[in-house]
């Protein structure tokens, strides 16, 4: 699937890993991205960039679920309370994306 084999070995399983055609790396043992990093300050700033796209992923699995309640209700005093908890979600979905772009 266009994969390459690198030199390059998981630092989880020590697998050798594959590169995508969009340069990720990939270890197909742990089934995970890997990345490279050089320096002690790369680690924080692509950890804090991992932690905002797993956030981001939680908050549109969350709005998508309130969504689908959304269509299902009948009451209006849930249906405030849903419509509440989903523009406070895009709050946070906004926050997030704006971080990232930083």
């Amino acid at each position: 699937q266009g994969f390459t084999l690198t030199e390059l070995a998981c630092p989880v399983c020590a697998s050798p890993l594959f590169r995508k055609r969009n340069g990720e790396l990939w270890c197909e043992k742990c089934r995970k991205k890997v990345v490279v990093v050089k320096e002690e300050e790369e680690v924080a700033k692509i950890k804090s960039a991992m932690a905002l796209e797993n956030l981001e992923r939680t908050i549109l699995a969350k709005i998508d679920e309130l969504q689908r309640r959304m269509q299902e209700e009948t009451d209006i005093d849930e249906m405030q309370k849903i419509s509440t908890a989903i523009s406070e979600l895009l709050e946070s979905l906004e926050r997030i994306r704006r971080s990232k772009r930083i």
